[in-house]
């Protein structure tokens, strides 16, 4: 019997018993369901059929190195990881393409989320708090494809981030006053920079008597606070219905009398809600931007507001009243996620809103005041002059 047949017949008896899915039940059916016999011949058996059932597969190990923070899967022997920054193949390999496949389709059941021929790739965070991305072939044309971010359990500390070399502890200072300052910031950066994981950061800073409410398309946010409430959106049902989109989700935090708002990636719609809330006396409200630079930002704002029809000057208007501080990360050669400038937010004579370079990490790996300095210090009530800033 095949290791696929196998796993079906051990997962038809694991139903009709009851028995929960665990080493010890599957084993007993493996052993029920297969002729073998022998210690060797039972193990590699069932360590076959419980890579078809229980956890991530054959992808287990590689989870559980917590240096690893991705896992890529391009097809049965092409799996790879990032570890430390850098990606890197591994040994791991899948029986056959069809083995890929099936594991994208039971992570995804698992989470509630559909996976075949009629939707080709999902986008869903499983129940252990890992996000995973998985799209089928004919779409993937090699193959099946998975990714899978790994979630930390907890934030990390800023001095675990200073000792990562996301920035100095000078920089840190000022990130902190940014937090008990209340500042409106953003977070922007490219995919992988460290968005999410500087942002949980940073709210792990907030006073414990605040209420934070997050908003979030798949919860990734992990702030070591206590006042926190969870707001995640949902997909429609196979019939269509049932769509519970972000902007939904920040017009009803507005009712949940947040000390501070937080969405924890603003990429559509919900933009225009969030703009508004922070232009309507919720200060402290954050968020995380792709862009690919901090002057980026005011155009990538446009964009999103425009297509959820806010005026071009309204936006513009909106963003630089709402938001102070633009955070802006990057990721070096070496793979190392950095700090790359603080912005400030000004509207200029025309109406629209630029950033305005306050910090900036230069070539040599210092950081140098820019001509936003003067008013970032004002903003994070520090009497410093650029000499000082480090």
């Amino acid at each position: 019997m095949s290791s696929a047949g196998l796993a079906a017949s051990v997962r038809e008896r694991l139903v009709r018993d009851g028995a929960p899915v665990s080493r010890a039940s599957v084993a007993s059916a493996v052993r029920a369901a297969s002729a073998l016999s022998g210690d060797a011949g039972m193990l590699r058996r069932l360590d076959q059929v419980e890579s078809e059932l229980v956890g991530i597969g054959v992808l287990q190990p590689l989870a559980d190195d917590p240096a690893v923070t991705d896992i890529l899967v391009n097809g049965p022997d092409q799996v790879w990881v990032e570890r430390a920054g850098r990606l890197e193949r591994t040994p791991v390999v899948f029986t056959d393409a069809a083995a890929v496949r099936r594991l994208a389709q039971r992570l995804a059941a698992g989470a509630g989320r559909r996976l075949d021929d009629a939707q080709p790739w999902v986008d869903v965070r499983l129940p252990d708090g890992i996000r995973l991305h998985a799209v089928l072939a004919p779409i993937a044309a090699d193959g099946p494809v998975l990714s899978l971010r790994l979630a930390r359990r907890s934030a990390f500390t800023l001095d675990e981030l200073v000792a990562a070399g996301m920035f100095p502890a000078y920089v840190g200072r000022l990130l902190v006053q940014l937090v008990l300052r209340r500042c409106s910031f953003l977070v922007t950066g490219g995919t992988g920079s460290g968005k999410t994981t500087l942002l949980s950061t940073l709210l792990g800073l907030c006073p414990a008597a605040e209420r934070v409410v997050l908003v979030e398309d798949l919860n990734e946010l992990r702030p070591a606070l206590g006042h926190v409430v969870r707001l995640e959106a949902r997909p429609a049902n196979l019939e269509g219905a049932g769509r519970v989109g972000l902007a939904d989700l920040v017009r009803q935090a507005l009712r949940m009398r947040p000390d501070r708002l937080v969405v924890g990636e603003v990429r559509g719609a919900e933009v225009v809600d969030l703009l508004a809330a922070l232009n309507t006396g919720h200060e402290g409200g954050c968020g995380t931007v792709h862009a690919g630079s901090a002057r980026a930002l005011p155009a990538r704002v446009e964009a999103l507001a425009t297509a959820a029809g806010l005026g071009r000057s309204a936006a513009h208007s909106q963003l630089a009243a709402a938001v102070d501080v633009v955070v802006h990360l990057d990721r070096g050669a070496a793979g190392v996620r950095r700090l790359a400038c603080l912005g400030v937010l000004r509207q200029g004579p025309d109406g629209l809103a630029s950033v305005l370079e306050a910090v900036v990490l230069c070539r040599d790996g210092s950081y140098q005041p820019r001509d936003g300095w003067d008013q970032l210090s004002l903003l994070l009530g520090l009497a410093l002059s650029p000499s000082e800033l480090g």
